[in-house]
């Protein structure tokens, strides 16, 4: 049993935030002036693990205010899997409280919702607004696979877990990359990927039909958010089945001080860009390459760093990719995840990433372990 398997094993049986500091023996590529050159350790804080036995962290999101059962500054985590490891079927939400070391069960979420189609199976795409409301979306299945693959939804839970509403429609089909927003408080904008457009059974030919979809929302006061808007600002991004990560798609969303929305493209491997992303009225199409190939090994989840840098994480390795989008210069790579029981190492292990919001390291998942991570 490896290091990172005992303590999985650990933190299973615990399901409490143990801080356990993994001696950083992680190659760091990254060059002295990129953010990740200040990045040396890595501390597993909890098992991603309820009672349930949901696995598979996907979504990471910081609280942005003390509401309900959640205080600002912690981190909300959500699982895709069930207890059976079924990809899809995932309906837990965990809030772990870093001033604490706690780990506890924000939502469970039914699985079969009225008005979500097909079901329940929580992605990467989720958010928490300041007016206490979290909206998380759904990219559920039956079996596991894409055989089964319903339409899914965005769910809408008010700040003690209790599900609210849910939003659907034709624009909507598995929401599935890790939403950007702007948040005014009485009214937000999202941006959210769908990738489930004409996906079938693993092993059919990439469908280029992923879109971007921005969401525009008011929020009454004491009542759940309303659609206001929806416009699809991306469009003809490639999406497939597959067998041993259920869907590929664009995965990552992260706003600009710029203006643009970037997107980590996962089949094309790059990162592009959105221009004028808030108020466009058209799709962009794929938009404008920032950085495509070199480090970058099929691109997932991505936020923006203390010095305006993104931070990719790959999901065919372990590492975490930081990238210049004024110039897509790559400016290096760190293994955050070196397991060795995977070809290349930490593939297929790796998802939510977010900056912790002192601006001190970056909190990510490893679906290995299922854990979360804190990098310092």
């Amino acid at each position: 049993m490896t290091n990172r398997k005992l303590y999985a094993a650990i933190l299973a049986v615990a399901c409490v935030g143990v801080a356990l500091t993994v001696p950083d023996a992680r190659a760091q590529t990254a060059n002295e002036s990129a953010y990740l050159a200040g990045v040396h350790k890595h501390q597993l804080l909890g098992s991603t693990v309820p009672a349930n036995g949901d696995q598979n962290p996907y979504a990471m999101v910081v609280v942005p205010v003390t509401s309900g059962t959640v205080q600002k500054d912690d981190l909300l985590v959500d699982n895709f899997n069930n207890r059976n490891n079924l990809q899809g079927t995932g309906t837990t939400i965990m809030d772990y409280r870093p001033s604490t070391g706690q780990m506890s069960v924000f939502a469970t979420i039914p699985h079969d919702l009225p008005g979500c189609p097909g079901g329940v199976g929580l992605t990467t795409a989720m958010v928490m607004l300041k007016t206490g409301w979290v909206i998380v979306g759904s990219a559920p299945s039956t079996d596991g696979t894409t055989k089964t693959l319903g339409r899914g939804c965005l769910i809408v839970l008010d700040s003690a877990g209790k599900v609210a509403s849910t939003i659907a429609g034709p624009e909507i089909a598995d929401p599935w990359g890790n939403m950007a927003w702007i948040d005014n408080g009485q009214s937000a904008t999202l941006f959210v990927s769908n990738a489930g457009f004409g996906i079938g059974a693993p092993g059919q030919p990439v469908q280029n039909s992923a879109t971007v979809l921005r969401l525009g929302l008011t929020i009454p006061a004491g009542q759940p958010p309303q659609v206001t808007s929806k416009t699809i600002i991306g469009s003809g991004f490639g999406a497939q089945a597959d067998s041993s990560v259920f869907l590929i798609g664009p995965t990552g969303l992260t706003l600009g001080g710029n203006g643009a929305l970037y997107v980590s493209d996962a089949i094309g491997n790059r990162v592009v860009a959105i221009p004028d992303a808030a108020t466009r009225t058209d799709s962009a199409g794929t938009g404008r390459v920032v950085s495509q190939g070199g480090l970058l090994n099929r691109p997932l989840a991505m936020d923006m760093a203390p010095n305006a840098d993104l931070l990719v994480v790959n999901g065919l390795n372990g590492q975490v990719v930081e990238i210049d989008p004024a110039t897509g210069k790559q400016r290096g790579a760190q293994w955050i995840d070196a397991d060795e029981a995977q070809t290349p190492p930490g593939s297929g292990d790796l998802f939510g990433i977010v900056v912790n919001p002192n601006g001190k390291g970056f909190y990510y998942v490893e679906d290995d372990v299922n854990a979360i991570v804190l990098a310092h």
